[in-house]
């Protein structure tokens, strides 16, 4: 009763406009506009070429806050250093955390890599888990549903259209994702060099093993002194690729790759992390086949 009672409060009665969405990440602004079409206007905070641990709370971002109705975001501390900042000067009553129109998606997967206790002297940790879960298909279709309840829940006028996006929607993630497992079964059992542990979901679900990453703490650039104990550790435990996302430095990967003749599959990350990448859908399909070709590089090699 209490959360009906918050609903009604920060929203009156269902809105008679197009909802507006402020999502924090380019995953989760795609995913909004699949399930909403027409009845939404949705805004990226980020795009697919940023590091989205590092964005500046820009005043074009507090008015983009000021007027949503929902906010979607991944939650888990990914979104520390600038998304407190923008719900605080934004200051829409609409949207703050436990409200309806405050919407984390990682509260609707499992969570990998939690860690026993948080240090800062380990690197950029993050206290609910790695939050990179859009590497997982498996983690969108969750989210999905559970954004279309809310979603409801926000805007019930049009529940109705929304329900039947969302089964429209899901019906073709599911199709996909028996395509994408049937066409990376090859990758299986691969093990790989990351650059940053941005790949824990999509190693899960692929069946591949991380082998060494190129940051000897998460978030902090790799030193000479490293990045030479992975080449040295390549040799006991050898890998046939280096995966690093498009919109990271790609010097370490670079260097690692003249010296130990492994491949780079550089992988869009999200929507738009690079050319031919504007939906879930093509995320997902350019990942698949970059990493068959890599492994194929390597095994010609």
């Amino acid at each position: 009763m209490q959360w009906l009672a918050a609903l009604i409060l920060a929203f009156g009665s269902a809105p008679a406009f197009a909802l507006q969405i402020f999502a924090c990440e380019p995953e989760w602004a795609a995913l909004a506009k699949e399930l909403t079409g027409e009845q939404s206007e949705v805004y990226s905070a980020t795009t697919g070429t940023q590091d989205p641990h590092k964005i500046q709370a820009r005043p074009s971002l507090i008015a983009k806050m000021r007027q949503a109705d929902l906010v979607v975001c991944t939650g888990a501390d990914l979104e520390a250093g600038w998304l407190p900042v923008l719900l605080r000067k934004g200051n829409n009553p609409r949207v703050q955390p436990g409200l309806p129109g405050h919407f984390l998606a990682a509260e609707h997967v499992r969570m990998k890599e939690v860690p026993v206790d948080v240090d800062r002297s380990h690197g950029d940790v993050h206290a609910a888990g790695n939050p990179h879960i859009q590497t997982d298909p498996h983690n969108i279709l969750a989210i999905a549903e559970a954004l279309t309840e809310r979603l409801k829940a926000i805007d019930p006028a049009n529940a109705d259209p929304y329900l039947a996006r969302h089964r429209d929607f899901a019906a073709r993630w599911r199709a996909a994702i028996s395509r994408w497992e049937q066409r990376a079964a090859p990758l299986r059992g691969l093990p790989a060099v990351s650059e940053h542990r941005s790949w824990v979901y999509l190693y899960d679900w692929l069946g591949m093993q991380e082998v060494a990453a190129l940051e000897a703490l998460p978030g902090v650039p790799p030193s000479a002194s490293h990045l030479a104990s992975v080449l040295s550790g390549l040799q006991r435990n050898p890998a046939r690729m280096i995966v690093r996302a498009a919109y990271q430095d790609d010097r370490p990967s670079r260097w690692l790759a003249e010296r130990s003749g492994l491949p780079v599959a550089e992988l869009p990350f999200t929507v738009g992390g690079l050319p031919g990448t504007d939906d879930l859908f093509s995320v997902f399909d350019m990942t698949i086949e970059r990493l068959l070709q890599a492994m194929q590089i390597g095994t010609d090699g």
